[in-house]
């Protein structure tokens, strides 16, 4: 028997649209950088970029338990000394709505180049509207 690889090239790469609204950040992350790897085809391979692309809409939507709304710190560093930055989350999906999303999709990916790849293949929209419809996206349920 011989291994099959299929070149990076050669994969075939689907559309997915998800519906954030009222979804858990944590469960909609996870899914999102499950499928963004490609570890639902059965040409999976850890080191090459063969996932699908996803679409989110609604991520000024997405649901935090408890008292996450207001308890869940996220912290940015400037470089300068005393440049430590911390804002809620609250503030930050009233300030920028895709990126407690992007935070969390970003931890779930591999660190370094094919990471860094990966997270090109996700599209983050506040509302329902996006522009990908030519590409015809498929929904993918949570």
């Amino acid at each position: 028997m011989k291994t099959i690889f299929v070149n990076e090239r050669d994969a075939v790469r689907n559309w997915y649209v998800i519906d954030a609204a009222g979804k858990p950040l944590g469960r909609v992350a996870a899914k999102v950088a499950s499928v963004l790897r490609g570890k639902h085809k059965a040409t999976y391979a850890r080191n090459q970029e063969m996932g699908d692309f996803v679409v989110i809409i609604n991520a000024d939507k997405v649901a935090v338990t408890g008292n996450k709304f207001n308890d869940k710190l996220y912290h940015h560093h400037t470089g300068y000394v005393g440049g430590l930055k911390t804002f809620t989350f609250e503030k930050k999906i009233q300030r920028h709505a895709d990126a407690p999303l992007m935070l969390a999709i970003k931890g779930m990916l591999p660190k370094g180049p094919l990471g860094r790849a990966i997270l090109k293949n996700v599209k983050i929209y506040a509302g329902t509207e996006h522009p990908h419809a030519a590409q015809n996206p498929q929904p993918l349920d949570i």
